[in-house]
């Protein structure tokens, strides 16, 4: 016997309203840097493509969040709606993150998602282009976690 996953408001097709929901949730859910949770956003048998990785499956997910907060350290993440249409969304985003030797960089990316009819992401591509940046010109300088409501986004901040 398997357990349904409930659903996973909202759900497509989405208003434009809902998308921007949908992407909010998916910056703050990121932002907080649990895999186990973010995870779970993900059909069970969703598929990815993050830079040249393909990935297959929430536990595979699972993994690769895991080895990337490793390594992305004081990662902060805006992502803003580019498109939507039916049960899909395309976002652009930018983050931040220092290596283990201080290093900063920002990543500038877009990402098409592809959505189940209960709110769970099917599908994620995501082309990604990390530029370092000296520590002076971070823009993201949010406490770890979820970015608050009255700081600006990625068109407010000229990204």
């Amino acid at each position: 016997m398997t357990v349904e996953d409930p659903i996973r408001p909202p759900v497509p097709p989405f208003t434009y309203d809902e998308a921007v929901q949908k992407v909010r949730m998916a910056e703050d859910a990121w932002n907080r840097r649990d895999p186990d949770k973010v995870a779970m956003a993900y059909t069970a048998d969703t598929k990815w493509r993050n830079r040249s990785e393909f990935l297959n499956g929430r536990e595979e997910v699972r993994a690769f969040l895991t080895r990337k907060w490793q390594t992305e350290n004081g990662y902060r993440l805006i992502k803003e709606i580019w498109a939507h249409d039916g049960n899909r969304i395309a976002v652009r985003f930018c983050y931040e993150w220092h290596d283990e030797d201080g290093n900063w960089f920002r990543a500038h990316g877009n990402e098409n998602w592809q959505f189940d009819e209960k709110g769970y992401m099917a599908q994620r591509h995501a082309s990604i282009n990390d530029v370092p940046i000296a520590e002076a010109d971070r823009k993201f300088h949010w406490p770890q976690g979820p970015r608050p409501a009255d700081h600006p986004g990625l068109s407010e901040l000229g990204l």
